[in-house]
């Protein structure tokens, strides 16, 4: 065999070869292929033999209508609540002012014109009945002392006159004038020297020292010193001379105070003595106050047309301070009518609406409906009187309302 021929031969056989292991492999691939299809085509075959045939298709919900799954419901914690009988209408809500109990609080000025010389009390401070609170230096107290003893040498003087006026009247050797003017003058210094004696008792119950001119204020009850207006060197306007005077120390118990409620008059029937009040402030939110109507003012306020109402409020942590705005809700009688919560209500442009639960759809669905409603917003608190739209017993949604408005 030539080398020429060799040559073919070989490459002839590398050609077949190569031809063969195409077509194998090219054999292969569509095989798996077929597997491939057969395997996804099986189980499809033999799901749709063993389906039931569909009966109905459910369409979309109708409009105003959301249909969830349960399993919707629980991860949108959808909360739904009878429509019941509710007492509303059961509190009037209306605004106070803190203040102090008048019966345990003393407002103390200065009964002399004069200046502060030392501050005894301070505000925060403890203090019993008659105790120190400040001292003060006045000319008043050494003149209301000089008047009392002037009027006692007055007083002496003229009782001696009147006694030798009296003698020589009787022994006709005095006039009945001279007499009757002697009895004048010792009744003139009588009155003056009480008028005196009161002055300087006055100064004498508030430790005053007529020779140095000083007096010492007091507390009149015991308590708290609430408030102090005055510094050490400070000038302070007497209570009795006839000026402005200026109150120098509050001293009051904070334990019980006053809040001033205004009841408009529509209102006013309901309000009884001895009616549970609660009482909010803005200091503290989340806390209310307990206490009872003591006192429904008999006049009406003309410019507002309120009648003032008293409360009376325990207040042992000292948390309520006079002059503290408060929110007032007055417990009052009131008759158990259908209502909605107001959690409930949403307001889409002019209409108030609920979403009520209707039951189930065809494909097990719940079904919740918009409803158009209308509340008396006058009456109630956290429950709201229909006026239409829902009946009793319907479930309405409490929680999640909002979230079933968004997938209309």
């Amino acid at each position: 065999m030539t080398t020429s021929h060799k040559t073919l031969t070989r490459t002839s056989t590398r050609r077949w070869n190569q031809t063969s292991t195409r077509r194998w492999t090219w054999s292969w691939a569509r095989l798996a292929a077929l597997v491939l299809i057969v395997a996804a085509v099986l189980p499809a075959s033999t799901g749709c033999r063993n389906a039931p045939a569909a009966t109905n298709v459910v369409g979309p919900p109708p409009e105003g209508e959301v249909w969830l799954t349960a399993q919707q419901v629980r991860d949108a914690k959808v909360q739904v609540e009878p429509v019941a009988e509710h007492g509303v209408g059961n509190e009037i809500v209306t605004s106070g002012r803190v203040s102090f109990d008048d019966l345990r609080v003393a407002h103390i000025f200065s009964p002399v014109t004069g200046r502060i010389k030392r501050i005894v009390a301070d505000p925060g401070a403890r203090v019993k009945k008659g105790a120190a609170l400040a001292v003060i230096e006045s000319p008043d107290v050494g003149n209301a002392f000089a008047d009392y003893g002037k009027a006692q040498a007055d007083l002496v003087a003229s009782e001696h006159d009147f006694r030798r006026q009296k003698e020589l009247f009787e022994a006709h050797a005095g006039s009945q004038r001279d007499y009757e003017s002697a009895e004048d003058s010792y009744g003139k210094a009588k009155a003056e020297m009480d008028r005196a004696r009161q002055k300087a008792r006055l100064f004498r119950s508030s430790s005053s020292d007529g020779v140095s001119q000083e007096l010492t204020l007091r507390a009149p009850i015991e308590g708290e010193v609430v408030a102090r207006n005055v510094n050490p060197g400070a000038e302070v306007q007497g209570q009795y001379s006839g000026g402005a005077a200026v109150e120098l120390f509050t001293v009051g118990e904070l334990d019980s105070v006053w809040v001033f409620a205004d009841v408009f008059e529509m209102d006013l029937a309901r309000v009884r003595r001895g009616a549970a009040v609660s009482i909010k402030v803005v200091a503290y939110p989340d806390k209310a106050f307990a206490g009872k109507v003591d006192w429904i003012s008999d006049a009406l306020d003309p410019t507002s047309r309120t009648a003032r109402v008293r409360c009376s409020i325990a207040n042992t942590t000292r948390e309520l301070k006079p002059e503290m705005y408060a929110t007032v809700a007055i417990s009052v009688a009131a008759p158990s009518v259908p209502a909605l919560p107001r959690a409930s209500l949403l307001r889409i442009g002019d209409q108030t609406v609920v979403f009520v639960e209707t039951g189930n759809a065809p494909d097990g669905r719940i079904k919740f409906s918009r409803r158009i409603v209308a509340v008396n917003e006058d009456e109630g608190t956290d429950y709201l009187p229909i006026v239409r739209g829902v009946n009793r017993g319907d479930a309405v949604v409490t929680s999640g309302a909002i979230l079933l408005s968004g997938m209309l």
